[in-house]
């Protein structure tokens, strides 16, 4: 997003919130996996080219599933899952990051991350590069929801609302096809950036035991 013409990415608020929508963790290595498109785990090879301690990535599934271990036990509260993924909007040529929703509230083992690679080809994951990313979700809400379809003219406030901003819209793209000096000098429309600040998530840093018993006591526990 950084390197786009004028960082245009950043204009887009539903981007912006999705990318900072969780925690992520991080390759404690430069890793080179290749594959070679057969089905046994043979057939993936994985090299550390430089990292700190052991390293936590191999070929357990074959299928051209590259599986790195998260060397940490999640507890949630009850009822709340894991959404455990890949990192948002960063693509990866040549290998996918596989979903998958953990059951934290009653789990006492471990998990994986999974990426499948999507040809035979070789990748590699930078010292620091996200690995996976998560964030909780309440289990049993999915459930909650029943989807309808129905006529916009059902719902007359919310169909003006649309036709204004639809009007508003093509106005604004033909200004910009025209090359509208007004139009051109404002440059893009603002409309999700109304209440932005109200908008955005905040993901507190992970705290260590230490810090939460000082929090909590005032004291350090050793």
């Amino acid at each position: 997003m950084d390197d786009a013409d004028e960082r245009a990415p950043y204009r887009c608020l539903p981007l912006v919130v999705a990318n900072q929508y969780g925690w992520e963790i991080l390759s404690t290595h430069h890793i080179r996996a290749s594959w070679d498109g057969t089905s046994g785990g043979e057939g993936l090879c994985i090299e550390s080219a430089y990292g700190n301690g052991g390293l936590r990535c191999q070929s357990h599934f074959g299928e051209g599933v590259l599986t790195f271990q998260i060397p940490f036990l999640f507890k949630t509260p009850r009822g709340w899952n894991l959404m455990v993924r890949g990192p948002t909007n960063s693509p990866k040529d040549g290998i996918v990051a596989l979903d998958g929703i953990i059951e934290t509230d009653w789990a006492h083992s471990t998990f994986t991350m999974n990426w499948r690679f999507t040809r035979a080809c070789t990748v590699e994951f930078a010292l620091g590069e996200p690995i996976c990313l998560f964030f909780p979700i309440r289990r049993g809400v999915l459930e909650m929801f029943r989807g309808e379809f129905r006529m916009l003219e059902a719902d007359r406030e919310f169909e003006s609302k649309f036709r204004k901003w639809s009007a508003s819209r093509d106005k604004f793209l033909s200004g910009l096809e025209k090359g509208k000096p007004e139009v051109v000098a404002q440059g893009w429309q603002k409309d999700y950036m109304q209440t932005a600040k109200q908008k955005k998530p905040l993901a507190h840093p992970f705290a260590n035991e230490n810090a939460v018993d000082r929090a909590r006591t005032g004291k350090c526990v050793r």
